[in-house]
């Protein structure tokens, strides 16, 4: 199994799609439907290596994105999304925290 490049709280920006976001949640391979995928994967990333769920930064939006589509967000500002406060605790030196213990 990959092991996954980020981490829940990990600052991160879609390559093609040109947003900023923070991770929410990691799947160690794809974890919805095919037809979601077949629907919205238009680039056709891999399907046995990570995913994330992203909060994107000045939207209500989530999005679920195969990991060869991100890049750290060179960016230490803090994402603005109505969620954040139902996911992390604080946010500190361009990374948030849960204050959860993360599995």
């Amino acid at each position: 199994m990959i092991e996954a490049k980020f981490s829940v709280g990990d600052l991160i920006h879609h390559r093609l799609f040109n947003y900023r976001g923070v991770i929410v949640d990691v799947d160690p391979s794809f974890m919805l439907s095919d037809e979601w995928y077949e629907q919205v994967a238009r680039s056709r990333p891999p399907k046995d290596q990570p995913w994330y769920r992203v909060l994107v930064h000045d939207s209500n939006d989530e999005t679920y994105v195969a990991e060869r589509n991100l890049t750290r967000d060179p960016s230490p500002e803090p994402i603005t999304h109505p969620l954040i406060d139902e996911f992390f605790t604080a946010f500190d030196d361009g990374h948030y925290i849960t204050g959860q213990k993360v599995n």
